[in-house]
């Protein structure tokens, strides 16, 4: 379950779509302001405790809009920070510096927020087997950085859209008349259309469990809001024939439990939808 996303193409076309989002025809309160001489530095200052994600990415937001730019990181993407800390500076035209400063913050925040707490719940488990996921729980147009994130906190990537993994969900299966039509449909539009692609069927009981296992071809079974007892008999059921993921309705409360039950994957949606921004702010260091 790990994409290749992370590419300089698709890195540079989420920034230059976000520049001009916010940049418009002209950042005009720095144009009309600013001299276009000067040059300045500002430090992104750190203003509360977690993990720092979004440094790399900042790096190339500065070097994008302006090569010339020079970017001093102090810390790195996953490193455990503290209120005061400093994660970077940066030199360079004073215009530029407030022309990507909130395009900068803004992902560096959210980024931050969702890498502090996918490693709380990556921590939670670590004494077991199981790998926490995220999921397409995304932010429009965002998606990319907040999968960046879940990786920098320790977590892997689930796939990264519709596209890259069949996923057949209740919906699907109703839909089609049950998981085996389901399934069988799959399997044979995949063989039409020459593609290689992953299955992963999810289950809402024991016996949906076995019809994904009856009907073959299946990658993953996802145990869709189960009790921790129906999972432990999930697991012995499936014994090794497929990879399983655990999701729905894991919390804090319960993921070490749901972990212990011997799942190969948790996937939370809460890392990319519930978290908080972790405080971070860009502030002028004035030239003497």
């Amino acid at each position: 379950m790990k994409i290749n996303y992370l590419t300089k193409s698709a890195i540079d076309q989420f920034i230059d779509s976000s520049l001009k989002e916010d940049i418009g025809d002209g950042d005009h309160s720095t144009l009309s302001a600013i001299p276009a001489e000067l040059e300045q530095e500002a430090q992104l200052l750190i203003k509360g405790d977690g993990v720092i994600a979004g440094l790399a990415l900042a790096e190339q937001v500065f070097h994008r809009f302006d090569d010339k730019l020079d970017v001093q990181l102090l810390k790195q993407d996953g490193d455990q920070v503290v209120e005061g800390d400093v994660g970077l500076i940066v030199r360079g035209s004073a215009r530029s510096i407030l022309s990507t400063e909130r395009l900068v913050l803004n992902c560096m925040q959210r980024m931050s927020g969702i890498a502090t707490y996918t490693r709380k719940l990556t921590d939670m488990i670590k004494h077991t087997d199981t790998k926490l996921l995220d999921t397409r729980k995304t932010a429009p147009n965002f998606r990319l950085c907040e999968k960046w994130a879940v990786k920098i906190g320790g977590a892997e990537n689930h796939r990264f859209g519709l596209y890259d993994m069949v996923m057949l969900k209740d919906n699907h299966n109703d839909y089609a008349g049950g998981i085996t039509k389901a399934v069988t449909a799959t399997k044979a539009y995949l063989r039409a259309n020459n593609k290689d692609l992953r299955i992963e069927v999810e289950t809402r009981n024991i016996n949906e469990v076995r019809e994904a296992l009856e009907v073959g071809g299946v990658d993953v079974i996802m145990l869709d809001n189960m009790l921790p007892s129906m999972m432990v008999e999930a697991v012995e059921i499936i014994a090794g024939q497929c990879q399983i993921e655990a999701s729905g309705g894991i919390t804090e409360k319960n993921i070490k439990e749901i972990a212990e039950t011997g799942v190969d994957y948790i996937s939370v949606g809460a890392l990319t939808h519930s978290y908080d921004s972790l405080d971070i702010s860009l502030k002028a260091v004035k030239k003497k």
